[in-house]
């Protein structure tokens, strides 16, 4: 009986792994600069990397799907468009927008913020926002 009971176990863990997908890590990067802004102040502020490195950027896919993995697993919507693929958060919580890999030297020629920085990430928390640029990992 103990034989079959482990069989048993045995055989539904394995079905249940079958049908789950791998999640892999379609964005990382590490923020430099943190603008904080309220409506009547702003805070700009260089990250050190002792600091940056608690606070990168990762953006993970299962299967179709888009996740904010490092907010929470936040799902996300994905939005190409010319140089650039912006991820949404789905609940309105902010987005990260990422210079695609391929297109970085014709982006650059946007402006300076296009050649220092890989990415944008704002996340809205009430009225206020947090923004940090940053180079991809």
């Amino acid at each position: 009986m103990r034989t079959l009971a482990i069989a048993i176990t045995i055989l539904l863990a394995t079905i249940s792994l079958s049908g789950a997908q791998a999640s892999s890590t379609v964005f990382k990067g590490r923020p430099s600069l943190k603008i904080s802004e309220g409506g009547i102040e702003r805070t700009p502020e260089q990250l050190p990397r002792d600091r940056a490195v608690n606070l990168e950027c990762v953006i993970s896919q299962i299967g179709t799907s888009y996740y904010w993995a490092s907010r929470e697993n936040v799902p996300m919507v994905r939005v190409d468009s010319g140089a650039f693929i912006t991820y949404v958060a789905a609940n309105g919580a902010g987005y990260v927008r990422v210079v695609k890999p391929d297109a970085k030297a014709a982006a650059a020629v946007m402006s300076g913020t296009e050649e220092r920085f890989d990415y944008v990430e704002h996340a809205l928390i009430g009225l206020r926002s947090v923004t940090y640029y940053g180079v991809r990992q």
